[in-house]
């Protein structure tokens, strides 16, 4: 395995944050999306760049009841779509990038969606976050997702160096265990809206302080 590079202290940090991330919330896989299947979480995801998933909840409760399948969403006519996501910020893109998402899924792949990282990025407005949002979701293959919360948090703890966030995707590959790619998204999200919020984490209230290599640089202890 990858993580046979690290050294011993950092395989013992890797292995304290991601047990007192497991006792702090549990091991339960949880998408925070909400959809029914495998194109709705799709729509979601793309939805969801630059928006939080509360506000895409809002807009698809609504939008998967006027659109009910993939051959709706091809077929829709742009500015009407536009409007009915408008609320979730850079609607001409998102709209635009749906409806050719769609139209691929429907004429490409028999409306279904593809399981194969390279199949899914080439769809249009599907990048490696999204496809691995699908991958882990769906598919149930080992993913790491690379959201702001992740890039951000991964960087505190001195699990990456790195901003690009595919860069940071493969050197997360090298430092988590494969049986937590996907947990470990979930939870690093979670404490990234709890607790080590932008711009100001609530430092005196995390308990990963011990394993985090910006606090105890900042404490003087690094």
């Amino acid at each position: 395995m990858a993580a046979k590079k690290l050294t011993k202290e950092k395989q013992q940090q890797v292995k304290e944050v991601l047990d007192l991330l497991d006792k702090q919330y549990g091991t339960e896989y949880v998408c925070y999306l909400q959809h029914e299947n495998a194109w709705q979480l799709l729509i979601a995801t793309i939805l969801s760049a630059q928006c939080t998933d509360a506000r895409v909840n809002i807009v698809t409760k609504d939008l998967f009841q006027k659109y009910r399948s993939i051959d709706d969403f091809a077929k829709a006519d742009l500015k009407e779509l536009e409007k009915d996501i408008h609320s979730t910020g850079f609607y001409h893109n998102k709209a635009k990038n749906i409806i050719a998402c769609c139209k691929d899924l429907r004429d490409r792949f028999g409306g279904e969606v593809p399981e194969g990282l390279e199949e899914l990025t080439s769809l249009a407005g599907v990048g490696r976050k999204t496809a691995n949002v699908i991958r882990g979701n769906i598919y149930h293959e080992p993913s790491i997702v690379v959201d702001t919360h992740v890039k951000r948090i991964s960087k505190k703890l001195g699990f990456t160096q790195g901003d690009d966030p595919v860069k940071v995707e493969f050197e997360l590959m090298e430092v988590l265990p494969k049986d937590h790619w996907i947990l470990y998204n979930i939870q690093i999200i979670t404490l990234g809206r709890q607790i080590c919020k932008a711009p100001t984490p609530k430092c005196e209230e995390c308990f990963l302080t011990e394993q985090c290599e910006d606090y105890k640089k900042r404490m003087g202890k690094l």
